[in-house]
C-alpha cells in the first residue's frame, strides 16, 4: 500500500472527490427519499480546510449541489450536523432562537482512548490488532441491542479512519428523537460507570438484566483470546493486584494465595471464574450470596465505552462516511457487520493508495466512449480500486433502506384502503 504523506493532501483530495467519492448514494442516504420537503435542504454540513480552517452551517439545494462545492473546496475532513428548521446557511438571517435542531439519525461515538485504563499494548491514539478487538467487541454488543432490545432497523456502522468506529441509525422515528430519548437509549446501553479515578466501574447485582446477560454472553466468545491471551491481563503480580481490586475481599485472599501456584492468565481466570460460579449455584440453592466479580471484570475490560454526549445532542456533528483522515489518510468506510471479526482497519485504503491504483489502471478511460456521462465514469473509477466493496456495502444499506420505505408506503396504503 502506497506510503500516506499528509502533504500530498492538496493534489490527492481533487482526485477522490472528483472520481472516487460516492456522491450519488451519500445524496440518496441523507435525503431519505425526499418524503419530506426540504429535508436534504435544511442539513448541516461542517468542512475542515486546508491550515484547519473550521467552516460550520453549510447547507445546499440538492445532493448535486453539495457535489460541486466537495469539488470546489476539497476539504480535509466532512462532518455530519443536524436537519435544522431553517436552511444552515442563512442562520443569521433568522430570528435569534427560532432557529434550532430538529432531526438527526442517533449517532454513537467509540474511541480506543476511553480504553486506555484496561488495554496493556497500546495508548492514546496508537492502536494495534490485539486491542483493535475492543472495537469489534462493542459493535456486536451495541448493534445486537440495537436491533433485538430497541427494535432498531437501519444501522450504518463506519470506521472512522483512525481508533474507532461511529454508528448512525437512521429508521424514521428514531431520526426525531428528542435528547432525553436518546439519552435514556445511551443510558440503557452503559454499563461501565466511573472516572479515572473510580477503581471499579461496573457492578451488577441480582437479578441480572438479560441485556447484560446477553452481552456478558458477546464478550465471553473473545475473552480468552483477547484479555487473557493478547493482553496477559493476570500474567504478573502487577496486572492481576488490579483485575483483583475488583473483587469482593472475602474472595480476594484466597486467590491471591493461590495465582502465584497457577502457570499463566488462563489458569488463573478459571480458578477466579469457577469460583465466582460456585456462589452462583450455592445462591440458587439458598446458601449465601451470588457473586458476579467475573461478569464485572470482562465487562470493565471489554464492554462498550460510549460518548454520552455525542449520542444525545441532536446538533452534535459527527465525521461524514468516507471522509479521508488528514492523519492516517485512510477512509472512512462502512463495516459489514456480518463480516465484523474480518475486519483490518490497516487494510483499510489510504487516499494514497486509491490515488496509485487509478494511476496503475491507465488512462484507457479517456480513450473510452467519451460520451460517457461523469456519474458512470467515477462509477468504473471506484470499481478498479479497493474502495469497490465499502462502497458496495454503503449502497446495500442505502438500498435496503428504500426498500424498507416503500413496503411501509404499501403498507399504509392498504391501512387507507381498508376503511
Amino acid at each position: 500500500m502506497a506510503p500516506f504523506e499528509p502533504a500530498a493532501l492538496p493534489e490527492l483530495l481533487p482526485v477522490f472527490y472528483r472520481r472516487l467519492f460516492p456522491h450519488g448514494a451519500y445524496g440518496r442516504w441523507l435525503g431519505y427519499g425526499g418524503v419530506e420537503k426540504n429535508y436534504f435542504q435544511l442539513r448541516e454540513f461542517s468542512f475542515t480546510l486546508r491550515d484547519d480552517v473550521y467552516v460550520r452551517f453549510q447547507s445546499f439545494g440538492s445532493p448535486q449541489e453539495l457535489e460541486k462545492e466537495l469539488q470546489r473546496t476539497n476539504p480535509y475532513k466532512i462532518d455530519i450536523g443536524a436537519v435544522y428548521s431553517h436552511r444552515p446557511n442563512q442562520h443569521n438571517t433568522v430570528h435569534l432562537g427560532a432557529f434550532q435542531p430538529v432531526e438527526k439519525e442517533l449517532v454513537f461515538d467509540i474511541d480506543m482512548t476511553d480504553y486506555d485504563d484496561v488495554r496493556t499494548c497500546c495508548s492514546s491514539a496508537d492502536i494495534c490488532s490485539k486491542c483493535w478487538t475492543l472495537m469489534t467487541i462493542a459493535v456486536r454488543v451495541i448493534d445486537r441491542a440495537l436491533v433485538e432490545d430497541l427494535g432498531m432497523k437501519h444501522r450504518l456502522w463506519v470506521y472512522s479512519g483512525r481508533r474507532g468506529v461511529h454508528c448512525w441509525v437512521c429508521d424514521d422515528a428514531v431520526r426525531k428523537w428528542s435528547p432525553a430519548l436518546r439519552a435514556a437509549a445511551v443510558e440503557y446501553l452503559s454499563l461501565v460507570k466511573g472516572g479515572a479515578e473510580t477503581v471499579k466501574k461496573v457492578n451488577l447485582s441480582e437479578p441480572v438484566h438479560p441485556f447484560i446477560r446477553r452481552s456478558v454472553s458477546v464478550v465471553e466468545k473473545y475473552f480468552e483470546a483477547y484479555a487473557l491471551q493478547g493482553q496477559d491481563i493476570l500474567g504478573s503480580p502487577e496486572r492481576w493486584d488490579k483485575v483483583l481490586a475488583l473483587v469482593p475481599e472475602e474472595h480476594r485472599e484466597l486467590l491471591q494465595s493461590e495465582f502465584p501456584k497457577k502457570r499463566d492468565s488462563v489458569q488463573r481466570w478459571e480458578l477466579l471464574k469457577g469460583r465466582m460460579e460456585r456462589t452462583r449455584r450455592l445462591a440458587s440453592s439458598g446458601k449465601g450470596t451470588a457473586c458476579y466479580a467475573d461478569w464485572e471484570v470482562m465487562l470493565q475490560y471489554c464492554f462498550p465505552r460510549l460518548d454520552i454526549n455525542v449520542s444525545k445532542g441532536i446538533g452534535h456533528l459527527l465525521k461524514s462516511p468516507f471522509s479521508v483522515h488528514p492523519k492516517t489518510g485512510r477512509i472512512s468506510v462502512p463495516l459489514d457487520v456480518q463480516r465484523l471479526d474480518d475486519f483490518d482497519p490497516f487494510a483499510v485504503p489510504t487516499i494514497s493508495s486509491l490515488c496509485q491504483e487509478l494511476d496503475a489502471a491507465g488512462d484507457d478511460t479517456e480513450q473510452e466512449d467519451g460520451e460517457e456521462t461523469e456519474p458512470k465514469r467515477r462509477m468504473r473509477d471506484y470499481r478498479r480500486t479497493q474502495l469497490a466493496p465499502y462502497v458496495k456495502a454503503f449502497e446495500q444499506f442505502v438500498e435496503e433502506m428504500e426498500r424498507g420505505r416503500r413496503v411501509e408506503r404499501l403498507r399504509r396504503s392498504d391501512l387507507q384502503g381498508e376503511f
